[in-house]
């Protein structure tokens, strides 16, 4: 058993990076490992920042949870989504469970906490927050006790898909010093058995650096005054870790995890132009330029499926009787959803080789899919290749991505480190599940673990 815990996420941090390519370089995450266990954590399905993060508190999958990315469908229209914030939260978090045990809690830029709910502490929400003129912490005085400290706070870094590297990566370190200086003074001066902080601003250096200082990047740089701009954020983050594990005892237990690893990515899979190209996407008139596909006229009485740009893609078929102008008859849908995963998993590249792409149905992989799942979720590449849902490109392959620069596609494990009292058995650990950290985190503690959660403890 821990007195305290103390959970850092490092937002898309990759097993390779930190466990082998620069280990040598960061001393604290290094100690960490050496005085406990390690290992790669298999993120959810898919392995994005919103469901993955909820799902590693909360220990449910997103099925349970029923979202699928930071936007989900509302109902079975064309066009309602709806983001994924706090309120559509309704399985029990880490800390609502401590909460009410009396437990006192910190929770500080954790994906899907905005807007605040009330707890036995603290909270500070995430990046989703519009500004800092919203309601951004619990209790609301905690906002003047940010300013103080830091002045204007950062909830996250303005676009990070932009050509304005100088300004992205300034605004990166500015967010990062902010946020582990607030997470010092909260650590220190407030009454905390369970202190949680997320840092986005490892997500946003390798969607914004990445070809830089991968040599096997399609686009990769050599040479380029931003060739060791990620190597050298990651050494100042394991600097700001430290700073905080200087002020722990040994009887606090520490966490260091990730939702998702991180690739380089290859190009982009125009989803609506496959769509089209074979038969199951009618458009009533064809954009002039590319256009979002929410902003194209479709021909939903002729359309059979259609598309969602992103990481990954998530396919839904206009289904007679559920879609308001639906094709797909009921009895036919296993069928026209079985050709299109087998269509779409045979996709080639610009030279003529299969990708590799990896489509799931739902069913398969979650025991329950709450709310409105996709049809299917599709890695395309398994996921070194990104799904372009824009309209107007005129091929299906792209190197051009729609929403702004990213190197970077997301991967299926991120990290996993912890070091607690008593640990035995140190070292590499295999096996380990993002699903896993939240019952985990309860025995440490000499919780019980909730039958309901479906991940197992670290022993």
């Amino acid at each position: 058993m821990a007195k305290k815990v103390l959970i850092i996420g490092l937002d898309c941090a990759p097993p390779h990076l930190v466990f082998d390519k620069w280990k040598h370089l960061l001393p604290s995450l290094r100690g960490l490992m050496e005085d406990g266990i390690y290992g790669k954590l298999e993120s959810t399905i898919p392995p994005i920042t919103i469901p993955a993060w909820t799902s590693m508190v909360t220990s449910k999958n997103p099925g349970t949870l029923g979202f699928y990315g930071i936007r989900n469908r509302q109902d079975y229209s064309y066009d309602k989504m709806i983001f994924a914030n706090s309120v559509h939260v309704k399985e029990d978090t880490l800390w609502d469970i401590l909460s009410r045990k009396g437990k006192k809690v910190v929770a500080m830029a954790v994906p899907q906490t905005y807007p605040p709910k009330p707890v036995n502490g603290y909270m500070i929400t995430c990046f989703l927050t519009p500004d800092t003129n919203s309601r951004y912490t619990y209790p609301d005085s905690l906002k003047r006790e940010i300013q103080s400290w830091v002045g204007e706070y950062m909830l996250d870094v303005e676009n990070f898909r932009t050509e304005e590297k100088d300004r992205l990566l300034k605004q990166i370190y500015q967010m990062t010093e902010k946020q582990f200086n607030v997470a010092l003074h909260l650590l220190k001066e407030k009454e905390w058995d369970f202190f949680m902080m997320v840092q986005m601003g490892v997500d946003r250096i390798h969607h914004g650096f990445w070809k830089f200082s991968d040599p096997s990047h399609a686009q990769y740089v050599p040479g380029s005054r931003y060739e060791h701009a990620i190597r050298d954020y990651y050494i100042y983050v394991d600097q700001k870790v430290g700073e905080l594990l200087s002020h722990l005892d040994d009887e606090t237990a520490v966490l260091v995890a990730s939702d998702h690893g991180a690739k380089a990515m290859v190009g982009g899979i125009c989803v609506n132009e496959w769509l089209m190209k074979n038969g199951y996407l009618h458009l009533k008139q064809k954009p002039s330029g590319i256009t979002p596909f929410a902003k194209v006229q479709v021909d939903w009485e002729k359309t059979v499926a259609w598309g969602e740009g992103g990481y990954y893609s998530r396919i839904f078929l206009n289904v007679k009787g559920r879609e308001p102008q639906g094709l797909v008859s009921p009895s036919d849908y296993e069928r026209v959803r079985e050709e299109l995963r087998k269509g779409l998993e045979a996709i080639t590249d610009d030279h003529g080789m299969n990708i590799g792409t990896q489509a799931y149905k739902p069913e398969e992989i979650y025991k329950e899919a709450r709310r409105i799942p996709p049809d299917l979720i599709v890695y395309f590449g398994n996921l070194s290749w990104r799904s372009v849902g824009s309209i107007g490109h005129g091929s299906v392959i792209t190197f051009e991505n729609d929403t702004g620069p990213d190197d970077a596609n997301h991967d299926t494990h991120g990290i996993f480190i912890m070091k607690a009292p008593g640990l035995k058995n140190k070292g590499q650990r295999d096996g380990l599940k993002i699903l896993d950290v939240a019952p985990t985190v309860l025995s440490l503690l000499g919780m019980d673990v909730p039958k309901d959660m479906e991940g197992r403890i670290i022993e």
